[in-house]
């Protein structure tokens, strides 16, 4: 764990001294250490989201881009802004966490609906989910002229990040820390809910506080920098095949590996084509898909 949070403090060092304008008080407050503050906050809340849905679903594949859950969240602010335009960035947040809950709440049931005889059917049914969900917003997105806000939320980018413009994420940030406090609880619950019962413990509200948890961190997430995906796919699976299942033990790797992943992504993003930047959404994806197909091979192996 020392070594994982050296890398860290690496990481945010570096992040706070890589950009265009000349570094000075002014840039460093008011631009530099937010963007890392946030880097961090949403790296490490996504991460242990990802891993408290790979738990509760018993799937090494779920996480929140690969079971609809941030697509329902974008379904979420765009009906806010649709209906309430003027409404704080609070509000959008809420429409967005409860859409999100509702979704992965119809996709739980549509698995307990279909036979599952394969671990990749799972992700499978979320993608298609997601993508049907994904063409319905764009749809109406484009009716309501609204395609420019779309893009800004399910592309990842944190170029707009200031101080006043990100602190929902510590939102995400205390849920990342109750998660860390419930970690037995979930570890429990991803044991099945014969088993969970037997040790006197509540598998439905388990269930539903951990999906809660990913919920509104997901809508905290794509409302403030956008949608960050596979992000909560490749740390915990990379944790897993380190440390074993204990989400006690595994949640503050997710964490500080989550936020070691986002912010080395961020700067990749940043030099690439550097004096410009081009938004992290890419750069994750690449290096996400990547990860899950090495995941995918290892796994058949």
């Amino acid at each position: 764990m020392s070594v994982a949070l050296a890398g860290l403090v690496l990481l945010s060092a570096a992040s706070l001294v890589v950009g265009v304008a000349e570094l000075d008080t002014n840039v460093l407050l008011h631009s530099r250490v937010p963007r890392t503050l946030a880097l961090v906050l949403a790296g490490s809340a996504l991460a242990v989201s990802g891993q408290i849905m790979q738990l509760l679903t018993r799937n090494v594949f779920v996480e929140p881009s690969t079971a609809g859950t941030m697509e329902f969240a974008t379904a979420g602010l765009l009906v806010s802004t649709l209906f309430f335009p003027g409404a704080p960035v609070v509000v959008k947040m809420c429409f967005g966490a409860v859409a999100a809950l509702i979704g992965t709440a119809i996709f739980l049931r549509v698995l307990a609906a279909v036979p599952l005889k394969d671990m990749l059917v799972t992700p499978l049914v979320g993608m298609m989910l997601g993508g049907v969900v994904s063409a319905g917003v764009t749809f109406v997105a484009y009716r309501a002229d609204l395609v420019q806000s779309l893009s800004s939320w399910t592309t990842g980018d944190f170029s707009a990040v200031l101080a006043g413009r990100y602190e929902l994420l510590w939102i995400a940030g205390a849920l990342t820390l109750l998660a860390a406090l419930l970690a037995d609880r979930f570890t429990v619950a991803g044991m099945g809910e014969a088993f969970t019962t037997n040790l006197g413990l509540d598998h439905r509200r388990t269930v539903m506080i951990g999906m809660g948890v990913v919920a509104v961190v997901s809508a905290t997430v794509v409302v403030t920098v956008g949608a960050l995906p596979f992000l909560g796919l490749v740390v915990p699976n990379i944790v897993r095949n380190t440390i074993g299942d204990n989400c006690r033990r595994a949640v503050p790797w997710v964490a500080v590996m989550g936020a070691g992943f986002v912010l080395a992504c961020d700067l990749v993003s940043r030099l690439v084509i550097h004096p410009f930047e081009m938004p992290i959404g890419t750069v994750m994806g690449v290096v996400g898909a990547l990860a899950f197909l090495v995941i995918l091979l290892r796994g058949r192996r």
